[in-house]
Protein backbone atom coordinates (compact mmCIF):
# COMPACT_ATOMS: atom_id res chain seq x y z
CA UNK A 1 0.00 0.00 0.00
CA UNK A 2 3.22 2.63 0.60
CA UNK A 3 4.00 2.20 -3.26
CA UNK A 4 0.44 2.38 -4.04
CA UNK A 5 0.62 5.49 -2.17
CA UNK A 6 4.17 6.91 -3.59
CA UNK A 7 3.21 5.82 -6.86
CA UNK A 8 -0.30 7.77 -6.91
CA UNK A 9 2.25 11.00 -6.23
CA UNK A 10 4.21 10.02 -9.20
CA UNK A 11 1.40 9.94 -11.46
CA UNK A 12 0.66 13.26 -9.91
CA UNK A 13 4.34 14.53 -10.12
CA UNK A 14 3.93 13.72 -14.00
CA UNK A 15 0.96 15.02 -14.42
CA UNK A 16 2.04 18.74 -12.59
CA UNK A 17 5.19 18.70 -15.26
CA UNK A 18 3.18 18.17 -17.96
CA UNK A 19 0.63 21.24 -17.32
CA UNK A 20 3.52 23.06 -15.83
CA UNK A 21 5.37 22.61 -19.39
CA UNK A 22 2.61 21.63 -22.00
CA UNK A 23 0.47 24.81 -20.06
CA UNK A 24 2.41 27.55 -21.32
CA UNK A 25 2.89 25.74 -25.02
CA UNK A 26 -1.30 25.92 -24.76
CA UNK A 27 -1.23 29.43 -23.88
CA UNK A 28 1.42 30.57 -26.67
CA UNK A 29 -0.63 29.04 -29.20
CA UNK A 30 -4.28 30.37 -27.71
CA UNK A 31 -2.90 33.79 -27.61
CA UNK A 32 -1.68 34.58 -31.36
CA UNK A 33 -4.55 36.07 -32.62
CA UNK A 34 -4.44 38.65 -29.67
CA UNK A 35 -0.72 39.62 -29.52
CA UNK A 36 0.38 39.01 -33.25
CA UNK A 37 0.07 42.02 -36.03
CA UNK A 38 1.68 40.61 -38.50
CA UNK A 39 3.32 37.45 -39.52
CA UNK A 40 7.09 37.86 -38.12
CA UNK A 41 5.05 38.22 -34.58
CA UNK A 42 3.84 35.02 -34.89
CA UNK A 43 7.13 32.93 -35.78
CA UNK A 44 8.55 35.17 -32.89
CA UNK A 45 6.00 33.34 -31.20
CA UNK A 46 5.73 29.98 -32.51
CA UNK A 47 9.67 30.31 -32.14
CA UNK A 48 9.86 30.77 -28.38
CA UNK A 49 8.23 26.88 -28.14
CA UNK A 50 9.23 25.44 -31.55
CA UNK A 51 12.62 23.69 -29.81
CA UNK A 52 10.47 22.12 -26.50
CA UNK A 53 6.91 22.25 -27.36
CA UNK A 54 7.43 18.27 -28.54
CA UNK A 55 10.17 17.97 -25.42
CA UNK A 56 7.15 19.25 -22.69
CA UNK A 57 4.47 17.13 -24.75
CA UNK A 58 6.28 13.84 -23.70
CA UNK A 59 5.63 13.69 -19.80
CA UNK A 60 1.99 13.70 -21.16
CA UNK A 61 3.21 10.46 -22.38
CA UNK A 62 5.34 9.21 -19.45
CA UNK A 63 2.27 10.37 -17.04
CA UNK A 64 0.16 7.79 -19.10
CA UNK A 65 2.43 5.28 -19.05
CA UNK A 66 2.84 5.11 -15.48
CA UNK A 67 -0.89 5.55 -15.21
CA UNK A 68 -1.39 2.49 -16.88
CA UNK A 69 1.57 0.26 -15.36
CA UNK A 70 0.46 1.46 -11.90
CA UNK A 71 -2.83 1.42 -11.81
CA UNK A 72 -4.37 -0.88 -14.33
CA UNK A 73 -7.82 -0.65 -13.41
CA UNK A 74 -8.18 3.39 -13.26
CA UNK A 75 -6.13 3.79 -16.32
CA UNK A 76 -9.09 1.09 -17.90
CA UNK A 77 -12.17 2.93 -16.14
CA UNK A 78 -10.76 6.20 -17.11
CA UNK A 79 -10.17 5.16 -21.35
CA UNK A 80 -13.06 3.45 -21.09
CA UNK A 81 -15.15 6.68 -19.45
CA UNK A 82 -13.14 9.62 -21.25
CA UNK A 83 -13.21 7.86 -24.58
CA UNK A 84 -14.46 10.80 -26.62
CA UNK A 85 -13.02 13.43 -24.73
CA UNK A 86 -9.38 11.98 -24.46
CA UNK A 87 -10.17 10.84 -28.34
CA UNK A 88 -10.52 15.16 -28.88
CA UNK A 89 -7.59 15.72 -27.11
CA UNK A 90 -5.38 13.53 -28.88
CA UNK A 91 -6.85 14.59 -32.19
CA UNK A 92 -6.39 18.63 -30.88
CA UNK A 93 -2.61 17.82 -29.83
CA UNK A 94 -1.77 15.77 -33.58
CA UNK A 95 -3.60 19.09 -35.54
CA UNK A 96 -1.30 21.26 -33.56
CA UNK A 97 1.92 19.00 -33.71
CA UNK A 98 1.25 18.87 -37.39
CA UNK A 99 0.67 22.54 -37.55
CA UNK A 100 4.43 23.47 -36.04
CA UNK A 101 5.72 21.34 -38.91
CA UNK A 102 3.96 22.46 -41.74
CA UNK A 103 3.04 26.24 -41.31
CA UNK A 104 6.76 27.13 -42.53
CA UNK A 105 6.25 25.64 -45.76
CA UNK A 106 3.71 27.38 -47.49
CA UNK A 107 4.02 31.03 -48.87
CA UNK A 108 0.34 32.37 -49.10
CA UNK A 109 -1.39 34.04 -46.11
CA UNK A 110 -4.31 31.34 -47.27
CA UNK A 111 -1.42 28.37 -46.16
CA UNK A 112 -0.38 30.20 -43.11
CA UNK A 113 -3.98 30.90 -41.77
CA UNK A 114 -5.75 27.56 -41.94
CA UNK A 115 -2.58 26.23 -39.71
CA UNK A 116 -2.53 29.06 -37.39
CA UNK A 117 -6.23 28.18 -36.44
CA UNK A 118 -5.38 24.38 -36.31
CA UNK A 119 -2.56 25.70 -33.62
CA UNK A 120 -5.21 28.31 -32.02
CA UNK A 121 -7.62 25.27 -31.12
CA UNK A 122 -5.42 22.72 -30.60
CA UNK A 123 -4.36 24.51 -27.74
CA UNK A 124 -7.04 25.46 -26.79
CA UNK A 125 -9.16 22.46 -26.68
CA UNK A 126 -6.68 20.53 -24.52
CA UNK A 127 -6.48 23.31 -22.21
CA UNK A 128 -10.49 22.94 -21.73
CA UNK A 129 -10.61 19.41 -21.89
CA UNK A 130 -7.87 18.70 -19.32
CA UNK A 131 -10.36 20.67 -16.65
CA UNK A 132 -13.50 19.00 -17.70
CA UNK A 133 -11.85 15.97 -17.24
CA UNK A 134 -10.10 16.17 -13.52
CA UNK A 135 -12.52 18.42 -12.24
CA UNK A 136 -15.22 15.53 -13.01
CA UNK A 137 -12.76 12.79 -11.84
CA UNK A 138 -12.41 14.40 -8.18
CA UNK A 139 -16.53 15.46 -8.25
CA UNK A 140 -17.23 11.69 -9.05
CA UNK A 141 -18.88 10.02 -11.95
CA UNK A 142 -21.21 6.96 -12.71
CA UNK A 143 -19.30 3.74 -12.11
CA UNK A 144 -20.99 0.76 -11.85
CA UNK A 145 -20.03 -2.29 -9.34
CA UNK A 146 -17.86 -3.91 -12.40
CA UNK A 147 -15.86 -0.57 -12.35
CA UNK A 148 -17.42 0.57 -15.92
CA UNK A 149 -18.32 4.21 -16.65
CA UNK A 150 -21.77 4.05 -17.65
CA UNK A 151 -22.35 8.11 -18.19
CA UNK A 152 -22.01 9.63 -21.49
CA UNK A 153 -19.74 12.79 -22.90
CA UNK A 154 -22.34 15.07 -22.21
CA UNK A 155 -22.47 13.95 -18.59
CA UNK A 156 -19.35 15.50 -18.14
CA UNK A 157 -19.97 18.82 -19.33
CA UNK A 158 -21.80 19.94 -15.92
CA UNK A 159 -21.34 23.42 -14.38
CA UNK A 160 -18.33 22.00 -12.22
CA UNK A 161 -17.18 20.27 -15.00
CA UNK A 162 -17.43 23.47 -17.40
CA UNK A 163 -15.90 25.44 -14.41
CA UNK A 164 -12.81 23.22 -14.00
CA UNK A 165 -12.53 23.43 -18.29
CA UNK A 166 -12.54 27.42 -17.79
CA UNK A 167 -9.94 27.40 -15.00
CA UNK A 168 -7.21 25.22 -16.93
CA UNK A 169 -8.07 27.29 -20.07
CA UNK A 170 -7.15 30.16 -18.85
CA UNK A 171 -4.87 29.37 -16.32
CA UNK A 172 -2.72 27.85 -19.57
CA UNK A 173 -3.55 31.04 -21.13
CA UNK A 174 -1.97 33.83 -18.66
CA UNK A 175 1.15 31.22 -18.07
CA UNK A 176 1.92 31.27 -21.90
CA UNK A 177 1.34 35.26 -22.21
CA UNK A 178 3.90 35.39 -19.41
CA UNK A 179 6.40 32.95 -21.55
CA UNK A 180 6.01 35.42 -24.72
CA UNK A 181 6.71 38.43 -22.25
CA UNK A 182 9.75 36.17 -20.83
CA UNK A 183 10.80 35.13 -24.19
CA UNK A 184 10.48 38.15 -26.71
CA UNK A 185 11.56 41.70 -26.49
CA UNK A 186 9.71 45.09 -28.14
CA UNK A 187 6.62 45.91 -28.54
CA UNK A 188 5.53 42.31 -28.37
CA UNK A 189 7.23 41.81 -24.93
CA UNK A 190 5.50 44.52 -23.96
CA UNK A 191 1.67 43.30 -25.78
CA UNK A 192 2.30 40.39 -23.63
CA UNK A 193 2.40 42.11 -20.64
CA UNK A 194 -0.37 44.12 -21.03
CA UNK A 195 -2.60 41.03 -21.94
CA UNK A 196 -1.30 39.06 -19.09
CA UNK A 197 -2.39 41.91 -16.84
CA UNK A 198 -5.86 41.86 -18.51
CA UNK A 199 -5.99 38.06 -18.59
CA UNK A 200 -5.12 37.51 -14.93
CA UNK A 201 -7.38 39.00 -13.21
CA UNK A 202 -9.69 37.48 -15.38
CA UNK A 203 -8.24 34.06 -14.50
CA UNK A 204 -8.00 35.31 -10.63
CA UNK A 205 -11.80 35.23 -10.22
CA UNK A 206 -12.15 32.03 -12.64
CA UNK A 207 -9.89 30.06 -10.77
CA UNK A 208 -11.01 31.43 -6.92
CA UNK A 209 -14.28 30.20 -7.75
CA UNK A 210 -13.29 26.36 -8.63
CA UNK A 211 -11.25 26.11 -5.57
CA UNK A 212 -13.56 27.29 -3.34
CA UNK A 213 -16.56 25.23 -5.04
CA UNK A 214 -13.98 22.33 -4.97
CA UNK A 215 -13.18 23.08 -1.11
CA UNK A 216 -16.98 22.84 -0.31
CA UNK A 217 -17.34 19.80 -2.03
CA UNK A 218 -15.06 17.81 0.33
CA UNK A 219 -15.78 19.22 4.01
CA UNK A 220 -15.85 15.98 5.06
CA UNK A 221 -12.32 14.30 3.84
CA UNK A 222 -9.67 13.70 7.15
CA UNK A 223 -7.02 16.25 5.28
CA UNK A 224 -9.60 18.89 5.18
CA UNK A 225 -6.78 21.37 6.09
CA UNK A 226 -4.42 19.90 3.46
CA UNK A 227 -7.14 20.47 1.00
CA UNK A 228 -7.46 24.08 1.95
CA UNK A 229 -3.23 24.78 2.51
CA UNK A 230 -2.90 23.79 -1.16
CA UNK A 231 -5.74 25.77 -2.30
CA UNK A 232 -4.68 28.75 -0.77
CA UNK A 233 -1.10 28.08 -1.29
CA UNK A 234 -2.49 28.36 -5.33
CA UNK A 235 -4.45 31.29 -4.80
CA UNK A 236 -1.77 33.39 -3.18
CA UNK A 237 0.66 32.34 -6.10
CA UNK A 238 -1.74 33.32 -8.71
CA UNK A 239 -2.00 37.04 -6.76
CA UNK A 240 1.50 37.07 -6.31
CA UNK A 241 1.94 36.69 -10.16
CA UNK A 242 -0.80 39.35 -10.93
CA UNK A 243 1.63 41.52 -9.03
CA UNK A 244 4.80 40.58 -10.04
CA UNK A 245 3.72 40.80 -13.96
CA UNK A 246 2.38 44.24 -13.10
CA UNK A 247 5.90 45.82 -11.58
CA UNK A 248 7.63 43.96 -14.91
CA UNK A 249 8.87 41.01 -13.19
CA UNK A 250 8.63 38.58 -15.30
CA UNK A 251 10.58 36.10 -13.97
CA UNK A 252 8.83 35.99 -10.76
CA UNK A 253 5.77 36.34 -12.57
CA UNK A 254 6.12 32.76 -15.31
CA UNK A 255 7.47 31.20 -11.89
CA UNK A 256 4.57 31.86 -9.29
CA UNK A 257 2.11 30.80 -12.21
CA UNK A 258 4.10 27.71 -12.67
CA UNK A 259 3.62 27.24 -8.56
CA UNK A 260 0.46 28.02 -8.91
CA UNK A 261 -0.51 25.49 -11.41
CA UNK A 262 1.29 22.83 -9.04
CA UNK A 263 -0.44 24.15 -6.13
CA UNK A 264 -3.67 23.91 -8.23
CA UNK A 265 -3.02 20.28 -9.25
CA UNK A 266 -1.97 19.18 -5.36
CA UNK A 267 -5.34 20.82 -4.43
CA UNK A 268 -7.24 18.27 -7.11
CA UNK A 269 -5.26 15.12 -5.69
CA UNK A 270 -5.90 16.21 -2.19
CA UNK A 271 -9.81 16.28 -3.13
CA UNK A 272 -9.03 12.74 -4.78
CA UNK A 273 -7.14 10.96 -2.15
CA UNK A 274 -7.63 8.02 -1.08
CA UNK A 275 -9.79 7.29 -4.33
CA UNK A 276 -8.59 7.41 -7.69
CA UNK A 277 -12.19 7.58 -9.45
CA UNK A 278 -14.94 8.16 -7.12
CA UNK A 279 -18.37 6.47 -7.70
CA UNK A 280 -22.06 8.22 -7.60
CA UNK A 281 -23.72 5.31 -8.15
CA UNK A 282 -22.55 4.10 -4.96
CA UNK A 283 -19.10 4.80 -2.73
CA UNK A 284 -18.59 1.00 -2.64
CA UNK A 285 -18.04 0.56 -6.41
CA UNK A 286 -15.33 3.62 -6.06
CA UNK A 287 -11.89 3.18 -7.43
CA UNK A 288 -9.06 3.71 -4.86
CA UNK A 289 -5.18 4.03 -4.34
CA UNK A 290 -5.79 0.22 -2.93
CA UNK A 291 -8.37 -1.60 -5.06
CA UNK A 292 -6.95 -0.15 -8.59
CA UNK A 293 -2.88 -0.61 -8.29
CA UNK A 294 -0.77 -3.13 -9.63
CA UNK A 295 0.93 -5.61 -7.50
CA UNK A 296 3.60 -4.99 -5.31
CA UNK A 297 6.32 -6.35 -7.67
CA UNK A 298 5.12 -4.13 -10.26
CA UNK A 299 5.61 -1.00 -8.30
CA UNK A 300 8.86 -2.13 -7.02
CA UNK A 301 10.30 -2.67 -10.05
CA UNK A 302 8.60 0.64 -11.42
CA UNK A 303 9.93 2.11 -8.36
CA UNK A 304 13.85 1.76 -9.12
CA UNK A 305 13.24 2.36 -12.57
CA UNK A 306 11.85 5.91 -11.60
CA UNK A 307 14.96 6.35 -9.24
CA UNK A 308 17.17 5.97 -11.93
CA UNK A 309 15.55 7.27 -15.10
CA UNK A 310 13.62 10.58 -13.64
CA UNK A 311 16.97 12.36 -12.53
CA UNK A 312 18.25 11.58 -16.09
CA UNK A 313 15.23 13.17 -17.79
CA UNK A 314 14.80 16.31 -15.39
CA UNK A 315 18.91 17.08 -16.03
CA UNK A 316 17.99 16.59 -19.93
CA UNK A 317 15.39 18.67 -19.59
CA UNK A 318 16.60 21.87 -17.40
CA UNK A 319 20.02 21.38 -20.16
CA UNK A 320 17.35 22.09 -23.09
CA UNK A 321 16.03 24.68 -21.43
CA UNK A 322 19.27 26.63 -20.97
CA UNK A 323 20.73 26.16 -24.21
CA UNK A 324 17.25 27.81 -25.85
CA UNK A 325 17.02 30.34 -22.65
CA UNK A 326 17.76 34.18 -24.99
CA UNK A 327 15.07 35.82 -25.67
CA UNK A 328 13.76 36.14 -29.58
CA UNK A 329 12.84 38.92 -31.22
CA UNK A 330 11.69 40.37 -34.86
CA UNK A 331 15.44 40.78 -36.29
CA UNK A 332 15.89 37.01 -35.03
CA UNK A 333 13.28 35.59 -37.60
CA UNK A 334 14.72 35.35 -41.49
CA UNK A 335 13.66 37.49 -44.29
CA UNK A 336 12.18 34.81 -46.11
CA UNK A 337 10.22 33.45 -43.21
CA UNK A 338 8.22 36.70 -42.42
CA UNK A 339 6.82 37.04 -46.21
Amino acid sequence: MDLAILWFGIVGFFFIGYFVLEGFDFGVGMSLPFLAKDDTDKRVMINTIGPIWDLNETWLIVAGASLFAAFPYWYATLFDGFYLALLLILLALIARGVSFEYRRLGRSERWKTWFDWMIIIGSAVPALLWGVAFANIIQGVAIDETGTYVGTLFDLLNPYGLLGGLTTLMLFFTHGVQFVALKTDGELRQRARSLAIRSGLVTIVIAASFLVWTVLQHLDIAHLPVLVGLAAAAAVALIGSWVANRAGAEKWAFGLMAATITFAVGSILAALYPNVMPSTIDPAYSLTIANASSSQYTLEVMTWVAVIMMPLVLAYQGFTYWVFRRRITRESIPVAAAH
